[in-house]
């Protein structure tokens, strides 16, 4: 999966370039790929 971020003034913000639907947020990068990575997998239940 090709994750697309950028920081906006307090959280980074990204979605999957595969799966343009699944957006998230987190507080640092790492949490980002998390939460990113938990919809993914959510999607795929």
């Amino acid at each position: 999966m090709t994750m697309i971020y950028w920081k906006d003034d307090k959280f980074w913000l990204g979605k999957l370039l595969e799966h343009p639907e699944i957006m998230t947020q987190g507080l640092t990068l790492e949490e980002l790929e998390l939460n990113l990575r938990d919809a993914y997998l959510q999607l795929q239940i």
